[in-house]
């Protein structure tokens, strides 16, 4: 239940720039290409933070470290109330909000799952990323109304109080390890028993990272994942608010539209992790990348000022297939990096965000350049056929990982 907490408040955490867009740039003239570089450096550092945090866990940690990221979404986005300049938003929403949302978000799924669970992985790994949905789910609608009835001050102020409350609760209930507990991993013995990593952080990451990268698979899987970040977080997450209302949506409509992927994208990832348990993953990647290209290559006449059934038809299938890759990429990483799995799918994240970070950018600089976000969404309808391929062309490997030797 901790863990779950400590997901929503990172993915609620990122993800309120997106319905900010419109008052920053209302108040302080800053284009969206501007805002959109703060937008970019908060993605990329959410993704890049991952294989350390995971490595800091190893050292340190879950609680530990959980608590402190915790406490630098709240500085960060405290201080947002004080900010005059654009290059003050891109360090606190970017850099110090980046850092402490992606210390406790994929990193942390697999970290837990890794360490509690043997059986149902799959479903775990699903009902945890799902905490991701929940969070947006929670987070977008109540930030768009405070923003629209208050100001963005009032609602920075409101995502710094809501990460400390989350703080003792991480402090209280979560625990490092099943033997903390005196308890085996769910469905395993002793000997599914893994024993930290007492490396330095620095050193297992980027020793990780060394060994992996000679692995045809690692980068099969970190192409998929990258055109998954720019897809979801990059493209739909970051811009949709501001596309809709281009088409004269209100942005609280928009918002609440966002928020609804958060409800199907809870059901979809569910799904998929049940699935990624009994089917090959690498045909659940193939179709879920081919589905999610087909829904935005069909989006651009759906925008207009008014509700209708294909908008809602856009939400519904997308949000089913949002993260719904999470659980076969991590059971692939399991499957070819064993025990260090965790740490390889923090890296295998870090392009997950860096393609969202490109995304975000690219977008808005679309924008900018041609008065419409259509070409953005064309192009990420085609880097999902290029991502389907991607995974399918990777092998199953028939054999249990071998151990590797610490860095």
């Amino acid at each position: 239940m901790a863990t779950f907490l400590a997901i929503i408040g990172a993915a609620g955490f990122r993800s309120t720039p997106g319905v900010m867009v419109e008052p920053l740039q209302a108040e302080f003239g800053w284009s969206i290409g501007e805002i959109s570089v703060a937008l970019s450096v908060n993605l990329a550092l959410f993704g890049l933070t991952a294989p350390f945090a995971a490595a800091l866990m190893e050292r340190f940690g879950v609680r530990q470290v959980v608590a402190v990221a915790l406490a630098m979404v709240a500085v960060g986005a405290g201080l947002t109330v004080f900010m005059t300049e654009a290059w003050q938003l891109v360090l606190l929403w970017g850099v110090i909000v980046g850092l402490g949302t992606g210390s406790m978000a994929m990193s942390l799924v697999a970290t837990v799952v890794g360490r509690w669970f043997v059986a149902r992985r799959g479903l775990v790994t699903g009902i945890l990323t799902a905490a991701n949905a929940t969070g947006q789910l929670i987070f977008l609608p109540v930030v768009a109304r405070l923003v629209e009835s208050s100001g963005w001050r009032v609602a920075s102020i409101t995502v710094a109080c809501a990460a400390l409350v989350v703080v003792p609760v991480v402090l209280l209930l979560l625990r490092n390890r099943p033997a903390d507990v005196g308890a085996l991993p769910y469905g395993g013995t002793e000997a599914d028993v893994v024993e930290p990593i007492r490396s330095g952080a620095a050193r297992l990451a980027v020793g990780t990272l060394v060994r992996v990268a000679r692995k045809r698979t690692f980068w099969l899987l970190v192409a998929g994942f990258f055109v998954c970040g720019a897809t979801t977080n990059g493209l739909v997450q970051s811009h949709f608010v501001p596309a809709a209302h281009d088409h004269g949506m209100p942005a609280t409509t928009a918002a609440s539209l966002l928020a609804l992927v958060g409800i199907f994208d809870l059901v979809g990832t569910i799904f998929s992790g049940w699935l990624t348990d009994r089917f090959d993953p690498r045909i659940l990647l193939g179709t879920y990348y081919v589905l999610r290209g087909l829904s935005l290559a069909l989006l651009v006449p759906l925008f207009g000022a008014d509700l209708n059934a294909s908008i809602f038809a856009f939400v519904i299938f997308y949000g089913l297939d949002w993260v719904a890759t999470v659980p076969p990429t991590m059971a692939l990483c399991r499957e070819w990096f064993g025990p260090t799995a965790p740490v390889v799918f923090g890296w295998v994240f870090a392009s997950h965000q860096l393609g969202a970070a490109a995304a975000a950018l690219a977008a808005g600089l679309v924008r900018d350049a041609l008065g419409s976000y259509d070409a953005a969404w064309y192009g990420g309808a085609v880097l999902c056929v290029l991502a389907a391929i991607a995974s399918l062309a990777i092998r199953r490997l028939r054999v249990p990982a071998p151990v590797p030797e610490p860095a």
